[in-house]
């Protein structure tokens, strides 16, 4: 009898496009993204969206996402460690610790102010077993498990006005830093910026919209070449279904476990 060499995995699509407002205007996109596979099956994913406000906030986005997957991808994290839940929020805070510093530094270096890099961050630890977030402004992280339960892990944190936010280099975002930790068979993820939150999530019942997110994952599932997806989720998040809704950066992280 012959056997499969495949084994259970996560298959990941992300992208970060840029909005039409910023398009007219001759902006870049200020989202950015990154993510990584570790062994052990664990998924570690982070988004981050600068602001429009700063200076240089796409540049506070790629450090912050880069500097937080780097941090994780060093902690040699494994399933038993992943048990403990003091293990796993210390994980998320040496995280976002990791992304605050290296955009001061970077700051630094440019000879700017932490203010002129500010960004969001979302940052996302999974594995077949568990899911933990923790978020600093708003965006969305989403988790759905065996039975078809969708959980908002994370929700916008809004100011009193809804383009109000908390970034990374305020002095209080540590502290204001969500967490939230689910111990679930999970089969998908979800990470977005906040250009996308508006139709990602119901906001009277604060509920992730599951006819958003159910297609998106089956579409992750049974995506076979990354390339392809990659540009099909592109056109997807520029198509007019969604420009009309929005006219914001763009960035979303869907992922789903295999389970071959």
């Amino acid at each position: 009898m012959k056997t499969s060499k495949q084994i259970s995995h996560w298959q990941v699509v992300a992208a970060s496009v840029c909005g039409t407002s910023h398009i007219r205007n001759k902006q870049l996109c200020q989202d950015a993204h990154h993510w990584q596979v570790l062994p052990g099956n664990v998924l570690v994913a982070a988004a981050a969206d600068g602001a429009g406000s700063a200076s240089q906030g796409k540049v506070g986005a790629m450090v912050a996402v880069e500097a937080a997957i780097e941090n994780l991808s060093m902690q040699q994290i494994t399933k038993h460690s992943l048990t403990d839940d003091a293990i796993v929020r210390s994980l998320l805070l040496e995280a976002l610790l990791a992304a605050k510093t290296a955009v001061e530094q970077e700051a630094a270096a440019c000879k700017k102010q932490p203010q002129d890099l500010a960004t969001t961050l979302i940052v996302v630890i999974a594995t077949p077993e568990i899911v933990a977030a923790a978020q600093i402004g708003d965006g969305l992280a989403v988790a759905k498990d065996r039975m078809g339960n969708l959980l908002a892990l994370t929700m916008p944190n809004n100011g009193e006005y809804i383009n109000e936010t908390t970034f990374l280099t305020s002095a209080d975002a540590i502290d204001l830093a969500q967490m939230r930790l689910w111990r679930e068979a999970i089969v998908n993820i979800a990470v977005l910026t906040d250009g996308l939150q508006m139709l990602a999530l119901n906001m009277v019942a604060r509920e992730p919209h599951k006819p958003f997110f159910f297609p998106l994952f089956d579409f992750v599932e049974s995506a076979d070449d990354k390339t392809v997806a990659k540009d099909q989720l592109v056109k997807f998040l520029g198509s007019e279904r969604i420009t009309q809704r929005t006219d914001d950066d763009l960035t979303l992280i869907i992922a789903a476990f295999n389970n071959i």
